[in-house]
C-alpha cells in the first residue's frame, strides 16, 4: 500500500498496484462464477470452466477463494452487495442516506430504490442457493442458523422511519419491519418480475406504494 496525505494531514494508505490487481482478478472469477451458477447451476459448474471464463489459471481460483463453496459464497455476498469491498448493507452509502430523510415517505421511496437495486442482482440467485444446499450440504453452513441478515437490515430501517413526523403512529417498528421484510423479500420480487412479466420499474412503484399506504400517514 502506498501511503498519501490524507484531508486531516494524517497519512493514509492507498491501494497499490499489487492490490489493485487482485482486486480486478477477484471480480473476474466472481462475474464469470455468477453467469456459470446462473446458467449450468452450481452443482454443474466447475472451478476451471470458472477460471476458463475469467481467464485466469485454475490456481489462481484456488488460491483466491480454496474451493467452490467459498466462491459460491462470495458471488452470494457481492450480488447483494454489488461490489466485492466488505461494507455491510447498513453502512453503505445509500442505506444511510435513506435513513435521513427528514420524512417517513421520503426514506421510503430511497430505501425501495436502495432494494431494488439489490434485488435485480441477487434474486437471479436466490433459487442457486436451495439447488446448491441440496447437492452440497456444508453449503448452508456457509449461511448459519440465527437472525436474518435481510431483517436486520429492514428493522434498522423501520426504527429510522417510525420516528418520522409523517411515519402511522399506530404502528410500531416491529411492525414496519415485517412489513418492510415481506413486501420488499427477493421472492415476492421474483413472483412479480419473472414470473408475472413486471418490469423493475412497475415493481418498484407498487412496492412504494403499498408501502407508503401502511406507514405513512394520510396516506390510507
Amino acid at each position: 500500500m502506498d501511503a498519501v496525505k490524507g484531508s486531516d494531514g494524517q497519512n493514509a494508505k492507498r491501494p497499490g498496484k499489487k492490490d489493485e490487481r487482485s482486486r480486478r482478478t477477484r471480480e473476474k472469477i466472481v462475474a464469470a462464477a455468477l453467469e456459470l451458477f446462473v446458467a449450468q447451476g452450481y452443482g454443474a459448474t466447475s472451478l476451471q470452466e470458472v477460471a476458463d471464463r475469467a481467464g485466469v489459471a485454475v490456481q489462481t481460483v484456488y488460491f483466491v477463494f480454496r474451493n467452490k463453496r467459498t466462491l459460491f459464497k462470495d458471488v452470494v455476498d457481492t450480488s447483494i452487495a454489488g461490489d466485492v469491498e466488505p461494507v455491510a448493507t447498513m453502512d453503505r452509502d445509500w442505506f444511510r442516506a435513506a435513513c435521513a430523510e427528514p420524512t417517513a415517505a421520503g426514506q421510503l421511496r430511497a430505501h425501495v430504490r436502495g432494494v431494488r437495486d439489490i434485488l435485480g442482482r441477487v434474486a437471479p440467485v436466490i433459487p442457486l442457493i436451495a439447488a446448491a444446499a441440496a447437492t452440497d450440504p456444508e453449503i448452508a453452513a456457509q449461511w448459519p442458523a440465527g437472525p436474518d441478515p435481510r431483517y436486520t437490515v429492514q428493522h434498522a430501517a423501520a426504527e429510522a422511519l417510525t420516528a418520522k413526523p409523517d411515519a402511522r403512529p399506530d404502528v410500531d417498528t416491529t411492525r414496519a419491519a415485517d412489513l418492510l421484510y415481506g413486501l420488499l423479500s427477493p421472492e415476492l420480487y421474483l413472483i412479480f418480475t419473472r414470473d408475472r412479466g413486471w418490469s423493475p420499474d412497475a415493481w418498484e412503484a407498487w412496492a412504494c406504494t403499498a408501502l407508503t399506504a401502511q406507514l405513512c400517514k394520510g396516506q390510507e
